[in-house]
């Protein structure tokens, strides 16, 4: 009796033992090789980087890119109103820093965003003619890409052109050229990068309407004989919503058009949001007030657990499709540096990535790591 005895405790503290090993290699770092190594057969694991990772100021965000992900997007220094601020002018230098940061480390860069109704030069806006808008165009594209021809991999080239019932935005590129513009800026960027893959980028493109309308855009560019390569559904996604049936019919959807399709701006918000939000639109802002803003000294463990099955459930499903995808993208690197704590609110707390705060690997990073593991073991 007395040895059975010791025999049970034996087991129970080697189960013990293992369980804690395998927590703690995740938060280490040291025993596993990172998500883009345990990725690497499916598809690129990355990042969207800012100023302080590209300059190396965040030491420890870098450190941790460096480890965990094989492909960056610009949060923001490629967007026009950073690259191109005024006619005449434009600025390089961060531009110059983020793309040779991923050449260094042998990363899948991406180039993000060549035309976009937001955060684009202020002089767009009061253009009325389409031979100028045509004209601003096609320098804009044409100097941005050509000076990164050979270095950038992929660029977005048209980011959010569509209304949420599929139909063309009313920005300013419709209203002064009318659908033209479309092909215009694929075919403009594929001479000033003939080596890049161009995409077409948008966010809440799991809904059956806007779904629709991404299909006949990417129809008529491929009609008008305009290059393109991928699909980017942007992934600014709930504990709930979308439905990951809703998700898997739109990768299967953009996939039967040939196209790559890669799951960009991926992250998953565990805050309530306004009623009336709508996708990922930034001119979106709403009133600060305690109850949109309910954990803000640290997350629950119940909704920690959440949202570590809620990313367990979406990798399934990219694991499931990995022949489809391409690419899945974090908005980030870690919580701190989330866009979605000052959006849709300011000064919110949000946890919507797979690092912490202090970089510490979250139970959605185990959660997501163990999926390989488990498959590993069943071979």
């Amino acid at each position: 009796m007395f040895k059975t005895v010791l025999v049970f405790f034996a087991i129970l503290l080697f189960l013990f033992g293992f369980g804690k090993l395998r927590e703690n290699k995740f938060q280490t770092g040291e025993e596993v090789t990172g998500l883009k190594k345990a990725f690497q057969k499916e598809f690129y694991i990355g990042a969207a980087i800012n100023d302080k990772i590209i300059t190396g100021k965040d030491k420890k965000a870098l450190e941790v890119l460096k480890r965990e992900f094989n492909t960056i997007s610009p949060e923001n220094v490629m967007k026009w109103e950073e690259i191109h601020p005024s006619p005449d002018t434009f600025y390089f230098d961060m531009a110059d820093k983020y793309v040779a940061l991923g050449k260094e480390n042998n990363m899948f860069v991406i180039g993000h965003t060549l035309l976009w109704h937001s955060q684009i030069g202020p002089w767009m806006n009061t253009v009325n003619d389409s031979a100028t808008m045509a004209n601003y165009i096609r320098d804009h594209i044409t100097t941005v890409a050509s000076r990164y021809s050979g270095k950038i991999d992929g660029w977005d080239v048209v980011n959010e052109a569509l209304n949420e019932d599929g139909s063309l935005r009313e920005s300013v590129f419709l209203k002064v050229m009318g659908d033209r513009y479309l092909e215009f800026a694929f075919k403009v960027a594929e001479k000033a990068d003939p080596s890049a893959e161009l995409y077409y980028n948008d966010y809440n493109m799991w809904k059956p309407k806007k779904r629709e309308g991404a299909i006949r855009l990417i129809e008529n560019l491929q009609k008008s004989g305009a290059k393109i390569n991928g699909v980017g559904m942007q992934a600014h996604w709930g504990l709930t919503e979308p439905s990951l049936e809703e998700v898997e019919n739109s990768i299967v959807a953009y996939a039967k058009l040939g196209l790559k399709v890669s799951i960009t701006e991926l992250d998953v918000t565990v805050l309530p949001n306004p009623w009336g939000l709508e996708g990922a639109e930034i001119g979106q802002n709403y009133e600060e007030s305690e109850a949109m803003n309910p954990y803000p000294n640290a997350l629950p463990d119940s909704v920690e657990v959440q949202l570590a099955k809620r990313y367990k459930d979406i990798f399934k499903l990219f694991l499931k499709h990995s022949d489809k995808i391409d690419r899945v993208t974090f908005w980030g690197v870690n919580d701190q540096s989330s866009w979605l704590n000052n959006w849709p609110i300011t000064n919110r707390t949000n946890y919507p990535l797979l690092f912490d705060r202090k970089f510490e690997a979250k139970k959605a990073y185990q959660a997501v790591m163990e999926l390989k593991i488990d498959s590993t073991n069943q071979q």
